[in-house]
């Protein structure tokens, strides 16, 4: 096995390409480790849909990344606090088989003295508590095993970014995920930062102080950070790629009740239907086909009423409060 150096780059759109890059392009037989550390991000599973997983504005107002991986399964919060892992391997016997690929991380954790195991399909726990969520993703004879660990984690933001913008953040939520969940720092008998885990987890993985490295070239590099610009930075990969989904909006005004039924396919308003007991001049008919095609993101929305007067349409309404209502 040989270790892969992401030169601590924490961008997660930088690490997700360079994870990927491993997995297409690098063929050789020899095992991978890649380590990584993201800056506040959340990280999206391949298949769901990102509006409904998060909350876009804290997540946007708080300066955290949304970025979408490879793999399948939930999302997931990352911060300077995770760590994260992720085994590269020729061939595809072992997809499925997370206890083949948390076990090294698992007998290392045991060594430190926590009670580490898996449970379930994918996940490790210690001390009752989760520390670890794995998946998995295979392509072209090829596939990675990659896992988050928590170690020192703030528990809080993971709750309000990752929730809907609809749930209402309390004290007693913040405790009831710290019932499930736990950080590696808070069980160590001796404390330590970040950077000395991943040095005690990577020596351990290896048995040895003298770890055996792959090295990409500076043309590697430079494919790792097309595949950065082409996919992980793109609005199209981390939104747009969101399976087609329905909003419904309801609330009543001065003006009367306005009731919406959205369409969203590939992040773009594909049907809109405008309701209620409103009294306009003009057809809404005619707003809805305005809005056909806009990315359903706010300020996509915002920039296409800008110069759109709604009063024609339902008497005297604000465009900030519509847009309210629409997203």
């Amino acid at each position: 096995m040989l270790f892969v150096d992401n030169q601590n780059i924490t961008d997660p759109c930088h690490n997700l390409a360079l994870e990927e890059f491993l997995l297409r392009h690098v063929q050789i037989d020899e095992p991978l480790l890649l380590f990584y550390i993201n800056e506040p991000s959340v990280i999206i599973g391949r298949n769901q849909n990102t509006l409904e997983e998060v909350d876009p504005e804290y997540v946007k107002e708080n300066g955290i990344h949304l970025v979408r991986r490879l793999s399948g399964g939930g999302a997931v919060y990352h911060d300077l606090g995770n760590l994260n892992f992720s085994f590269i391997t020729q061939g595809q016997h072992d997809l499925h088989n997370f206890a083949r690929f948390t076990a090294p991380v698992i007998r290392v954790l045991n060594t430190m003295g926590l009670a580490a195991e898996l449970r379930g399909r994918s996940d490790i726990f210690a001390a009752g508590k989760k520390i670890s969520g794995n998946a998995q993703y295979a392509s072209r004879g090829r596939m990675f095993s990659h896992g988050t660990i928590l170690f020192d984690s703030n528990l809080a933001e993971l709750l309000k970014a990752i929730n809907p913008r609809q749930l209402q953040i309390e004290s007693k939520a913040v405790q009831s995920i710290r019932s499930h969940v736990t950080n590696i720092r808070e069980l160590l008998s001796q404390d330590m930062d970040i950077a000395t885990f991943k040095q005690t987890l990577l020596r351990g993985i290896f048995a040895t102080d003298v770890i055996p490295t792959y090295d990409l070239s500076a043309a590697e590099w430079e494919q790792v950070a097309q595949i950065t610009a082409e996919t992980y930075n793109t609005w199209e990969w981390n939104i747009g790629r969101s399976p087609k989904f329905n909003v419904q909006k309801t609330e009543r005004y001065a003006v009367g009740k306005i009731d919406l039924r959205i369409d969203v396919e590939k992040g773009r308003i594909q049907g809109l239907k405008i309701y209620g007991d409103f009294a306009g001049q003009k057809e809404v008919t005619e707003l809805e086909s305005f809005l056909i095609g806009v990315r359903y993101d706010r300020s996509s929305l915002e920039s296409a009423l800008a110069d759109q007067n709604l009063s024609p349409y339902f008497g005297v309404l604000e465009t900030e409060t519509f847009l309210d209502l629409l997203y």
